[in-house]
């Protein structure tokens, strides 16, 4: 059963990841990626990890994915314009990554070790160690991101108020 539910829902976490870069309209991108995210911790929760699949949804799937549809509403972004591609993307471009997909599905298949079947619950981690080690160990980039997010919401009220004027 899980390996069925583990193929269903990678397979929607790879089509809304192809939707989400092929979509013209920036709202249907944002979408898109709220359903890689929502496919992602269905997955977590298939490994075991009950709290990183929570953090996964509360956190990315919604304060997130909340921010980036208010940015690109203030922004007022129209849907894309298609521009003429040239003749080797055109030609070269399918042969070129489906050769690069398979040597990298080559080298990850010998470098990786081999593995055991994950088993439901076998993660040990409880949130009280997350904790610890997000805010000891991690701190930095923790701290980091955070600044990072403050500047894009005042980067896009920026643009947005010199729309405006």
């Amino acid at each position: 059963m899980d390996l069925i539910l583990f193929v269903i829902f990678a397979v929607l976490a790879v089509a809304c990841a192809v939707s989400l870069v092929v979509q013209k309209h920036p709202i249907g991108s944002a979408l898109s990626l709220i359903g890689v995210m929502g496919s992602l911790a269905i997955l977590y929760l298939l490994l075991g990890a009950e709290f990183i699949a929570a953090v996964q949804l509360i956190v990315y799937a919604g304060a997130i994915m909340v921010l980036f549809v208010f940015v690109i509403m203030l922004l007022n972004t129209g849907a894309e314009t298609a521009t003429g591609r040239s003749w080797p993307s055109r030609l070269l471009g399918i042969p070129l990554i489906t050769i690069f997909l398979g040597l990298l599905a080559f080298i990850l298949q010998r470098m990786a070790p081999s593995m055991g079947m994950v088993r439901f619950g076998a993660f040990n981690t409880g949130a009280k160690e997350i904790g610890r080690s997000l805010f000891t160990t991690y701190l930095l980039p923790f701290e980091v991101t955070s600044v990072l997010v403050l500047i894009a919401i005042l980067g896009a009220i920026v643009l947005a108020r010199k729309e405006i004027d």
